[in-house]
């Protein structure tokens, strides 16, 4: 299991709810990243939109159900912002909202080599999750899960 939900995580049967993290898609699959704070969300974002990732939303994120599925966008007042700690805020193309693909925990330390498929229930919808690699490569292999899946 991926760690618990983090504090502000929306509960089940929640309409909507802000979350503490940062997301971004490729190609309309949302990847929310969430973790403590300091934990270098913003950054893995940046690295992500350095490697074609469109900007969701940066600090917060609005979770909302649609059906089956979660959808991620960003609050109207930072819509197209994220920030570069020692550098400012730095303006980014918004991306529409999307469905979220996958969760990635910076909280949780990753310790197996090739881990086992992990889950996270946000809202009462169940998504692959990805501890933290704490790896030059780990926006590289983000960005791979998200176009092409993992073998299972």
């Amino acid at each position: 299991m991926c760690a618990s939900p983090t504090p502000g995580a929306p509960d089940q049967g929640d309409a909507a709810q802000v979350v503490h993290g940062s997301a971004v898609a490729f190609d309309g699959r949302a990847c929310l990243i969430l973790g403590p704070s300091g934990s270098g969300k913003s950054a893995l974002a940046l690295e992500l939109l350095a490697l074609g990732a469109g900007l969701i939303a940066d600090d917060r994120v609005i979770l909302r159900r649609d059906g089956h599925a979660l959808r991620a966008e960003a609050p109207a007042a930072i819509a197209g912002l994220i920030e570069a700690r020692g550098v400012g805020l730095l303006n980014a193309p918004a991306a529409p909202p999307a469905a979220l693909a996958l969760v990635v925990d910076l909280g949780t330390p990753e310790t197996d080599r090739l881990p086992p498929f992990r889950e996270r229930h946000i809202a009462g919808v169940t998504l692959p999750c990805l501890h933290n690699i704490s790896r030059a490569v780990f926006a590289a292999a983000i960005r791979q899960y998200m176009l092409h899946g993992r073998k299972h």
